[in-house]
C-alpha cells in the first residue's frame, strides 16, 4: 500500500490541495484508531471530515471498506446533497450522509464527526438513566453531552432537523437504542471527546454488573467541581501526536 493502491483506489497524493490531503490522512487516522480499539461495527458505521474550502464539501468513508484498510486517499469526498465529487469506485452509507451531512450543515465547529455502535455505548444509550455520574470520565463527559430518540436507521431526511436540535451546543451524544456520537474542532478533538464517552460508558456497564442498588454516585460538589475544571473542554492536542505514532508502528498506511 506504499503507493496508495488498494481495492482499486489511486493516491490523491498531489492532486488535491494540501489542506484537502491533511483533512483526509486526519480522518483516515481517526478509521484506524476506532478499528485498533475494537470500535468499528464491520463496514456500518461513519466518521467525517469538513474539506477546508467554500464548497461545503465532506469526507466520508467509503461503503464496502473495513475500517482497518481506510486511506487518505480512499475516503469519498461529497457535497450537501450527498453526490460524489471525484471519481471512486465505491458508493455512501446514505445513513453516514443522513447524520453527517445534519451536523456539518449546522456546525461551523464540527469539522470532524463520528458515530459508533459500540458495546458499551449502545448499551448506556438503552438504558433509561442514561449516562450516570458514577466515574470521572462519566463527570467530564456530561456536561457536554446530548441525547437523542430513536426513529429507526437513519434514512429519513427529515430526521436531520430532530438531531441537530437534540445535539445543540454539545460535543457527545447519545443516540438512544443506536450508540455514540462525537463532534471536533480538529481530528484530536473529536477523538478524544469519543474516547472519554466511550471508557465512561464501558466503566458503567462494569460497575452496574454488580446491580444498580450497589451504584456509588458521585457527590453533587464534586460534579460541580469537575463542570468547573473542565469547562473548556478535554483538548486533543497532546494526546493526537501519540496516537499517530501508534498508528505508525500497528497500522501503517493510512496516510497513502
Amino acid at each position: 500500500m506504499a503507493d496508495g493502491s488498494v481495492a482499486g483506489v489511486t493516491s490523491l497524493q498531489g492532486r488535491v490541495s494540501a489542506e484537502e490531503w491533511q483533512a483526509r490522512v486526519d480522518l483516515a487516522a481517526l478509521y484506524r484508531l476506532v478499528a485498533l480499539q475494537g470500535w468499528d461495527d464491520q463496514i456500518y458505521t461513519h466518521i467525517s471530515a469538513r474539506v477546508p474550502g467554500p464548497e461545503h464539501h465532506f469526507l466520508i468513508n467509503p461503503y464496502g471498506m473495513m475500517f482497518d484498510e481506510i486511506t487518505a486517499s480512499s475516503l469519498v469526498k461529497i457535497d450537501m446533497d450527498g453526490a460524489i465529487q471525484q471519481e471512486t469506485p465505491y458508493m455512501i452509507n446514505a445513513a453516514g450522509f443522513v447524520i453527517h451531512s445534519a451536523v456539518h450543515g449546522a456546525r461551523e465547529d464540527a469539522t470532524f464527526v463520528m458515530h459508533l455502535h459500540s458495546n458499551a455505548g449502545t448499551a448506556v444509550s438503552a438504558q433509561r438513566e442514561g449516562l450516570l455520574p458514577i466515574s470521572q470520565h462519566a463527570l467530564i463527559v456530561l456536561p457536554k453531552l446530548a441525547y437523542h430518540d430513536y426513529e429507526g436507521i437513519a434514512l429519513n431526511l427529515d430526521e436531520r432537523e430532530r438531531l441537530v436540535h437534540d445535539l445543540g451546543d454539545k460535543m457527545t451524544m447519545l443516540l438512544r437504542n443506536h450508540g455514540t456520537l462525537a463532534v471536533g474542532k480538529t481530528a484530536g478533538d473529536c477523538w478524544i471527546a469519543m474516547y472519554y464517552l466511550e471508557r465512561a460508558c464501558t466503566m458503567q456497564i462494569m460497575a452496574l454488573s454488580g446491580g444498580r442498588d450497589k451504584i456509588l454516585i458521585a457527590p453533587d460538589a464534586s460534579i460541580q467541581e469537575v463542570r468547573q475544571q473542565t469547562a473548556d473542554g478535554v483538548a486533543g492536542g497532546l494526546v493526537w501526536p501519540g496516537n499517530l505514532r501508534r498508528l505508525n508502528r500497528l497500522s501503517p498506511g493510512y496516510d497513502a
